[in-house]
């Protein structure tokens, strides 16, 4: 977002738009944030819940000892396997860690194998007795939740591991994660399509009152000059029903127009000198994940059209 001279002032009297802090909304900046990706991503770990405890013990055995790490390692070099990564144990309420864990025990699924088969029994036995003994079938259910994970994972990464503001960031990580889900959805594999319904569910659940979303989240993009408001509707009308999407674009658009007028009464002397016209149809699309692909290529197939700048104030829809 860019702010002008006097920008603090601005800032705040966001407080009076119900823009401010973390109470703007009923979804805050951070918290509500956090929150959502957490709920979302805990639903899809219960579809695999017992495979990942499996796995987790399985690590655990790995890491119990110096020399059953060593002898771990003999089998990797046997299997050759070339990665440096190291098999580590999570958090168990932390996700993030628990995705960390899987997709590093993932790499080293035929060094599991070759020591469940020549450890002496004593890695089969020690899972036995844990009711934890380690199937094809558990390897291929992570494998499947693991590109959800992914996905969470990036977006927490780029949201919440960056030195400036993403705010203006996070609907389009919202966005590629809604996309990602529903397409999830319509997969021939029962396993992965459970998850998906479970995360789709818990997603709608939480944007379903479009009265406690922090409209900062729209807003934010409608400033940031790659997207401004086609964007948001695009987005909006993805996202709910038209009822829904009606209001909560009336809503945006209120709280833009009001913005406009009490920053316009605080810096009428200080408006930058701006083009009449600033074409912004031919932008290139920064390179991103797949995922990101394809929310970002099916924006642009449904809106196109071009977006300009208004030598007074913001033109926020394209003419």
């Amino acid at each position: 977002m860019v702010c002008f001279g006097g920008d603090s002032d601005f800032r705040s009297g966001l407080g009076g738009f119900g823009l401010g802090g973390e109470s703007g909304g009923g979804l805050g900046f951070s918290g509500g944030r956090a929150h959502l990706l957490n709920l979302t991503v805990r639903e899809g770990l219960k579809e695999c819940d017992e495979s990942i405890k499996r796995i987790r013990n399985a690590v655990r055995f790995v890491r119990s000892s110096p020399a059953r790490l060593q002898k771990f390692r003999n089998y990797v070099n046997q299997e050759q396997i070339e990665s440096k990564r190291q098999l580590c144990l999570d958090v168990e309420i932390r996700w993030n860690s628990t995705y960390l864990m899987l997709e590093y025990a993932m790499v080293y699924r035929k060094a599991f194998d070759l020591l469940e088969n020549s450890d002496g029994g004593k890695f089969l036995a020690e899972l036995t007795k844990l009711s934890s003994v380690l199937t094809d079938n558990d390897w291929d259910r992570v494998a499947s939740l693991l590109p959800f994970l992914k996905i969470f994972y990036d977006a927490t990464l780029r949201l919440y591991g960056s030195l400036y503001a993403t705010i203006n960031v996070y609907l389009l990580e919202l966005v590629t994660i809604w996309k990602m889900i529903k397409k999830k959805c319509e997969n021939v594999d029962s396993g992965e399509m459970l998850m998906a319904y479970g995360m789709k569910k818990k997603h709608e659940n939480f944007w379903e009152n479009v009265d406690h979303i922090n409209l900062m989240l729209y807003v934010a993009v409608v400033l940031d000059l790659r997207r401004k408001m086609h964007y948001v509707k695009w987005a909006i009308n993805d996202q709910y029903d038209s009822v829904k999407a009606a209001k909560l674009h009336d809503m945006v658009m209120n709280t833009l127009t009001s913005l406009y007028e009490h920053y316009d009464s605080l810096q009428s002397q200080n408006v930058p000198n701006v083009s009449e016209n600033i074409d912004l149809s031919s932008r290139d699309l920064e390179t991103c994940n797949d995922w990101h692909d394809v929310a970002d290529y099916e924006f642009e197939r449904d809106i196109g059209g071009q977006t300009i700048f208004d030598k007074k104030k913001v033109i926020w829809t394209s003419t």
